[in-house]
């Protein structure tokens, strides 16, 4: 595991507290040396501070997704919507705002590394094939009548999350059980703004969507498209 927080009382402290739960840990301390140390040690997971030094977290962030998909949960003290989304955007699976608890970081981390397993054991499934969408679980892989879609693993979690019960209505908290592994007060906000990506990725108009159907006060379904 891959911890990256420029102030080493915290980077400290987030390695005994992980250490302590039997975890490897490594650290880093700017964004140029969490690139590094992530192309060294291929960690199963990064924790990974917003504001860094040299490179913030949003561009390791993007880096380090690019030699394939590792695990990120982002710590900001900032509070802003605006930073979460952008935090989600580039491949963040996770997003805990300091000060937090160490104990709450740590069921975080564990959540994460329960998804993980829960995707490997969903790429024994076959392709899911609806009205014009194929989802690939074991290539994780989208296509809109043939032509590819880029998700993110947690934009891709929620489409096939919806799309393995179409018709079912899943509330947002119910999503987030299904895809986080837990349920957070603002976790309607982070589903929605997930769901909107989702919908533009896939080319709906917002009007007529043709995959995912929004279900006023409750949540989100998944209906065969035109």
């Amino acid at each position: 595991m891959l911890v990256v927080d420029d102030e080493e009382a915290i980077a400290d402290a987030v390695r005994n507290r992980l250490e302590a739960e039997g975890f490897r840990v490594v650290v880093a301390y700017d964004g140029p040396q969490a690139i590094e140390k992530h192309a060294e040690c291929r960690p199963d997971l990064v924790v990974l501070d917003l504001m860094l030094p040299g490179m913030d977290g949003l561009e390791v962030c993007k880096e380090i997704q690019k030699t394939g998909w590792t695990p990120v949960l982002m710590l900001t003290a900032r509070t802003e919507e605006a930073d979460k989304v952008a935090g989600f955007a580039v491949g963040a699976d996770d997003y805990l705002t300091k000060p937090f608890s160490l104990r709450e970081l740590s069921a975080r981390v564990k959540a994460i590394l329960r998804r993980m397993d829960r995707i490997r054991s969903s790429r024994s499934e076959g392709p899911i094939e609806l009205g014009g969408l194929m989802i690939d679980p074991e290539r994780r892989r989208v296509t809109v009548d043939g032509k590819d879609v880029q998700l993110t693993p947690l934009e891709f979690e929620i489409l096939f999350a919806l799309a393995r019960d179409p018709g079912v209505v899943l509330s947002r908290d119910q999503l987030m059980d299904r895809v986080w592994g837990y349920r957070d007060y603002a976790g309607g906000r982070v589903v929605d703004s997930h769901v909107a990506r989702i919908r533009r990725k896939l080319g709906e108009d917002g009007v007529e969507p043709r995959f995912v159907r929004t279900v006023h006060g409750v949540g989100y379904s998944f209906q065969e498209g035109r």
